[in-house]
């Protein structure tokens, strides 16, 4: 490679100072000078793939839209691959198609044909996407393979049809042996390590796949044989103190995995019996990460005071809205740290407790023993609180209690599941609700979303689309000083360029404008425009402000939240 200096040097994309310093950081910490060149930050990865890709007249690729074998990758190991930098990434015939780094190494190749047995084709990739795709790759397959090395074929033999008539005893005996409990315990890992905040095992008719839900959507993590199915449910299911025999109803449990001395992590386990099996979803709470600041939340300042001034009133409801995942619980959480003192009694009825609050009495829903949200709400009330907080307001007899709670001196926090702030009034309507005692009980409702942000260490900017920013909602004078940014994909965010998510908030206070409207028989977008008019955000203006902060793309925006057609255009970014 010190050949590779002097032709940069030649070529006058470096200067003789930038290759001497080079080459001290490539002394210092043993990495090559391609790795330090770009490290300095003395030439761009592109550039470099690009110079060498010319020079020994290669084609240059992109690994990022590679969609690598693990057959392949089993050509070459893993030590190997790291050793010269190289990746397999396609076989035609004899010959085998080598991504390098740097294709001169004529030892390289020659190592790689004698273990392979193929003819070996070099084309250029960069240093560092070889590298992130070697860690990539071959962790996940060695991990994989490492697992299943334990299982004798003959031994395990489960069918892909019913499995009724399987013998309990044989399969806590399988669940119990070492490869499955390794492959269940890489699975549960994993997802810490990539910070998913779900865990999907569906079992279909010909294949059983494991997916995690990463920064809001799905990704596919691996693909076990599908004879492994049932003694990885039933593992998982003995690890959540369920009833294996029981393959018919749903069940729910939970799972406690200990990470070292400080670091223990939750997962919510619900089961349920599907065509071909039990499909099983863990959601992952880690008590660790649990964000109360409600600083912190993503609130822009103006919502974040109006939320902080109705749940600092001594009486009246104050409602959290949107679909699951969306953070309601965290939101909750955090306005009941704020108003956790020794002064107030706080009792909460939660369907699951998800964190324990230390000062706070958190009940637990059982429904099958009658110990519902509103048989808690009751016995709340004889219990002297100051504030109440139900996990669900899901039918009229909990809504009825709750409201009733908020107008005799009781501060009552809950969720709802509607798409934005003005529908939720016209879902506690159409549950029987009195609209004169909505009116007088409601203080303030918040919809939220979670989107997610373009990941920091591959951002980068981009040509801004005009039309688009138009298209959501921004004043057109504000989109033209937009700029916008997307992430390119790194090892960091897995390539999906997202890393992270950030809170887009729709805070409605009751303003006396809307309680007419509401006495009238007002539809959900005249509430909607009135609330827009009297300076309610809505959730598209929410994201449309991140969008242009630079902390998410138009494309997300769209994909979480809906236009404010009809109600007052919203110059979301403009304010």
């Amino acid at each position: 490679m010190s050949r590779l200096g002097e032709l940069l040097v030649r070529e006058k994309m470096i200067s003789l100072q930038q290759l001497q310093k080079a080459q001290e950081e490539t002394k210092k910490s043993g990495s090559r000078l391609g790795k330090s060149l770009t490290k300095l930050g003395f030439i761009k990865d592109a550039d470099l793939t690009n110079f060498l890709a010319r020079q020994y007249s290669l084609p240059s690729i992109n690994l990022n839209e590679f969609e690598l074998d693990p057959d392949l990758l089993k050509l070459i190991p893993k030590d190997v691959a790291r050793k010269h930098m190289v990746v397999p990434i396609n076989r035609a015939g004899s010959t085998l198609i080598v991504a390098m780094s740097d294709p001169s190494n004529i030892y390289a190749i020659d190592e790689l044909k004698f273990l392979t047995q193929y003819n070996i084709e070099p084309v250029v990739a960069s240093e560092t996407a070889i590298e992130e795709t070697i860690n990539r790759h071959y962790e996940t397959t060695e991990a994989y393979d490492t697992v299943l090395e334990g299982f004798d074929e003959a031994e395990i033999d489960f069918a892909a049809g019913d499995a009724s008539g399987e013998n309990i005893v044989d399969l806590e005996r399988q669940s119990g042996e070492a490869p499955v409990v390794k492959l269940c315990n890489l699975i549960l890992v994993n997802a810490i390590k990539k910070n998913a905040s779900d865990i999907h095992v569906e079992p279909y008719e010909k294949e059983f796949r494991i997916r995690y839900r990463i920064d809001g959507v799905l990704y596919e993590e691996m693909k076990p044989p599908l004879r492994l199915r049932n003694a990885i449910t039933s593992r998982i299911k003995i690890m959540a103190s369920l009833d294996i025999a029981e393959r018919r109803l749903p069940q729910d449990g939970r799972i406690k995995l200990k990470l070292g001395k400080n670091r223990e992590m939750d997962y919510r386990v619900s089961v349920l019996p599907t065509l071909f099996g039990e499909k099983i979803v863990m959601r992952l709470l880690d008590k660790g990460n649990l964000q109360l600041d409600m600083t912190k939340l993503g609130f822009d300042p103006d919502p974040l005071a109006a939320f902080k001034k109705a749940i600092s009133l001594p009486y009246g409801m104050v409602l959290v809205t949107g679909p699951t995942g969306s953070g309601k619980t965290t939101t909750l959480y955090s306005a009941l740290s704020e108003l956790n003192q020794v002064t107030r009694n706080i009792s909460t009825a939660e369907d699951p407790v998800e964190f324990n609050l230390p000062g706070i009495n958190q009940v637990q829903m059982h429904d099958d023993i009658g110990l519902n949200f509103a048989t808690a709400l009751r016995a709340f009330l004889r219990q002297d609180p100051n504030i109440i907080m139900v996990g669900e307001i899901r039918d009229y007899e909990t809504a009825e209690i709750a409201v009733k709670a908020a107008l005799t001196g009781h501060l009552v926090l809950s969720t709802l599941h509607t798409n934005d702030s003005p529908s939720t009034i016209n879902r506690l309507l159409n549950m029987g609700v009195e609209p004169f005692l909505v009116t007088a009980s409601v203080n303030l409702i918040v919809a939220q979303r979670l989107a997610r942000k373009i990941c920091n260490d591959c951002k980068q900017p981009v040509e801004g689309n005009l039309e688009v920013l138009t298209d959501l909602g921004i004043k057109p004078d504000v989109a033209r000083t937009v700029k916008q940014f997307k992430g390119a994909g790194c090892r960091t965010c897995a390539n999906t360029g997202y890393k992270g998510r950030v809170a887009l908030y729709e805070v409605m206070p009751f303003y006396d404008g809307l309680k007419e409207l509401v006495l009238q028989g007002a539809s959900t977008t005249e509430l909607k425009a009135e609330a827009i008019r009297l300076g309610m955000q809505s959730l598209r203006m929410s994201g449309n402000k991140k969008v242009v902060e630079g902390l998410t793309t138009p494309e997300e925006i769209i994909r979480v939240t809906a236009a404010d057609d009809g109600a007052g255009g919203g110059g979301g970014g403009g304010h």
